[in-house]
């Protein structure tokens, strides 16, 4: 069974840094993709980052480019999203997500994920 456990959201000022934490188990860690998502209540959910397992390679939405640093710890089985320049706008709870497919197709609303991290970000 997945399991994902974020950890290391909070409230920071604008322009301020958080780094969040994914701890994995229940399957193999070095075959799944894993992503982080972000949600606003009322609103859809938003792919934000996600690390490929197979080359490394990372993806980011636009918003996040340059910002954001998704990473990963193999021998924790932890992945990471290093939150720089945070904005009010990044406020959400972030998810962390073994997508269904690889981030080249990752769709945030399919998937196991874990229970969540609330993020704020005052102005």
């Amino acid at each position: 069974e997945v399991q994902l456990v974020e950890s290391g959201g909070g409230l920071v000022q604008a322009g301020g840094s958080l780094r969040l934490s994914c701890a994995a188990s229940g399957f193999n860690f070095d075959d799944e993709d894993i992503g982080w998502y972000r949600q606003v209540p009322g609103k859809e959910r938003e792919g934000v980052s996600c690390i490929s397992r197979s080359d490394g390679s990372t993806y980011y939405t636009d918003s996040v480019k340059g910002r954001f640093t998704i990473s990963s710890d193999n021998a924790k089985n932890t992945v990471y999203l290093l939150m720089n320049s945070l904005k009010p706008e990044d406020t959400a709870v972030y998810y962390c997500i073994v997508p269904w497919g690889d981030c080249s197709n990752y769709d945030p609303n399919f998937g196991s994920w874990g229970l969540g991290t609330q993020v704020i970000v005052s102005s």
